[in-house]
Parts: C-alpha cells; structure tokens; sequence
C-alpha cells in the first residue's frame, strides 16, 4: 500500500476554497469556486454554466497567489477587467500561504469579491 503525501500548502488552500463554496448544492449548480494548484502557482477560480449551454461548465480565475522558490516567498495577484494579472497592492509578500489567504478574505480594495 502506498502512502500518498498530503501537501501542506494544497491542503491550506483546499481548506480555503471549502470555506467560500455556498453550502446548497443547487446554489452550486449555478455559481462554485475551485482550484488549480502545481507545486508553485494557485489559482482560484469562479465555476459558472455558460449563459447559452448550461450543461457545460466555464471557469474564471481571480485569484492567483506564485511560489518565488528564489525569495522563499508568496505574492498575490489579482486579475484585472482587462484580462491580465495585476500584483496585489499593497504587496503582500509573505512565507506562509495563510497570511496571503487573510489578505484574500478581508479584501480591502475589492479586487476578489467586489
């Protein structure tokens, strides 16, 4: 039997994403939040139906938080109407993801939640 390797950052992160999904599955259905995680780049995304095929499912990235392996540290983006990541101001650098996810649900200047 193999032993799979829980990682503590993707844990914290899973964690996260569990606290901000709505509880009613038929809420989900309409709006849901998941995540991508490689090792050193996390992104959030919203989960919505497409307006014209309600079967098929579109996600669209709001958070995005990067490993620098070089600096030891996190930084957080945010994406902007445009389409394009923009670093979070102030810069919140941190070695430890939960301090970034604090920046993410207080949300100062409405970047993630509006």
């Amino acid at each position: 039997m193999t032993k799979k390797i829980i990682n503590i950052n993707e844990s914290t992160i899973k964690k996260y994403v569990e606290s901000i999904r709505p509880e009613s599955l038929e809420i989900r259905a309409q709006v849901d939040f998941g995540y991508s995680y490689d090792g050193k780049i996390i992104e959030i995304h919203e989960i919505r139906p497409l307006w014209d095929n309600p079967t098929e499912k579109q996600q669209f990235p709001f958070v995005k938080i990067v490993f620098y392996k070089t600096k030891q540290l996190w930084n957080l983006y945010w994406m902007r109407a445009s389409g394009k990541w923009e670093l979070y101001e102030p810069f919140p650098k941190s070695t430890h993801l939960d301090k970034i996810i604090e920046v993410i649900e207080h949300d100062k200047n409405g970047c993630f939640f509006g």
